[in-house]
């Protein structure tokens, strides 16, 4: 993968940013995807912030081969704290983290967010807690995809700033749109945490020591969800 041909993965995120926005890729790592889209002329202008310095450097050097200094800014800090005011951005991608790094990062920036941005998040689990904080701060799911690849299952979740909206706790776990589209990648996923629940709860059993009561009946309630959903 580079700036001429991103993953799968990154390709699904590229779809669902705007025309001629302003983009702020946080945890940009080379740099591929802001340098990607300015090449094909699907953005005006770009943030690539990185948060540790090997990758800031190659993302600097990504942005420098392709010859955009002028409208890729390289920073280096930490989750939005990349994002000045005068940036104007008007999306922001973060990707490749797990879901509890992305709603951290989306919790502590919250002063740098103005309400008006898309949000193309791409949780490597955890997806439960971020779908949570978007809706305790008044974001509403406009678009999720799952997609496979390399033998791993990644969400694309997107969203937008909008009314007040309530999700119900199988909503939050599964994501609402998912539930609805019941893509054969979906219900593929969800056979599979199925055994991996029931391996779980009969490891649990087995176990010579306790295991906490609330674990266990956190599991066997996804269990349960999970075998509603396939039924």
């Amino acid at each position: 993968m580079n700036e001429h041909s991103l993953s799968l993965r990154l390709e699904r995120v590229a779809a669902h940013i705007p025309a001629a926005a302003r983009l702020a890729d946080i945890g940009s790592d080379h740099g591929y995807l802001p340098v990607a889209l300015m090449r094909r002329g699907a953005i005006e202008a770009a943030v690539a912030g990185e948060v540790a310095l090997t990758p800031f450097h190659s993302a600097e050097r990504t942005v420098r081969e392709n010859g955009f200094e002028q409208r890729i800014r390289v920073r280096l800090a930490s989750g939005l704290a990349a994002i000045d005011a005068q940036d104007g951005i008007t999306a922001i991608s973060i990707c490749g983290m797990g879901g509890e790094t992305i709603r951290d990062i989306l919790e502590h920036g919250k002063a740098r967010l103005s309400g008006a941005e898309r949000l193309i998040l791409q949780p490597n689990g955890g997806e439960q807690p971020l779908r949570q904080w978007l809706m305790d701060n008044g974001y509403r799911i406009l678009s999720e995809e799952l997609l496979r690849e390399n033998r791993f299952y990644y969400e694309i979740i997107v969203a937008e700033r909008a009314e007040a909206v309530r999700y119900s706790p199988e909503e939050l776990y599964f994501g609402p749109l998912q539930m609805q589209a019941r893509s054969p990648e979906f219900l593929d996923k969800w056979r599979r945490m199925l055994r991996q629940k029931h391996k779980t709860l009969n490891s649990f059993a087995q176990a010579r020591q306790a295991v906490p009561e609330a674990k266990v009946e956190e599991i066997t309630q996804q269990a349960q969800w999970i075998t509603a959903l396939l039924a």
